[in-house]
């Protein structure tokens, strides 16, 4: 499936680390929810991602953007990754299901046996997603890969929001 900007993103609801849980519907973010899906503590490549945005985290929610890094992975392991990451204030979801991946159009993959940090990948996971949803809960920007590589920029993203903010830019790729 594959998500319009402008138009409504789907329903997402996911406990946290901490035994709380998040609702995208009942987010009140100033000016976008910034989703970070992440494939899971046995990526090393996520490791390095989401330190990098606990890093940057304060300058998100200083441009009223809230954030969510979440994954498919079970509680024990988003607790290995917050431990190991030292994570503040970083909400961390878990427990994605397929089929909420789906729904979010991300990709899935099979577990083909330890990574390079010596984790064995899950049986099923999702590929990484990075959206920024308005308040009034529409699409405002994402992007879906296949490949643990070549993510957004975390730095380069506050610019651009940054930029976004100021110039009253609108969500574009709307037209089907």
């Amino acid at each position: 499936m594959s998500l319009i900007p402008r138009q409504p993103v789907p329903a997402l609801q996911v406990p946290l680390f901490g035994h709380e849980s998040f609702d995208l519907a009942h987010e009140t973010a100033e000016n976008f929810t910034l989703l970070v899906f992440y494939r899971g503590h046995h990526c090393p490549i996520c490791m390095s991602y989401l330190r990098s945005l606990n890093e940057l985290h304060d300058e998100f929610t200083a441009r009223g953007v809230s954030v969510l890094a979440l994954s498919s992975d079970s509680a024990e392991r988003a607790q290995a990754t917050h431990d190991k990451l030292k994570l503040g204030a970083l909400r961390l979801g878990y427990g994605l299901t397929a089929d909420a991946a789906r729904q979010w159009g991300l990709f899935r993959s099979a577990g083909k046996g330890k990574t390079s940090i010596g984790i064995e990948e899950p049986a099923e996971f999702s590929e990484p997603g990075l959206f920024l949803v308005r308040p009034d809960g529409t699409l405002y920007f994402s992007t879906v890969q296949t490949m643990p590589f070549s993510r957004p920029d975390f730095p380069a993203l506050l610019k651009t929001i940054d930029f976004v903010l100021e110039k009253d830019y609108p969500a574009r790729g709307e037209l089907q």
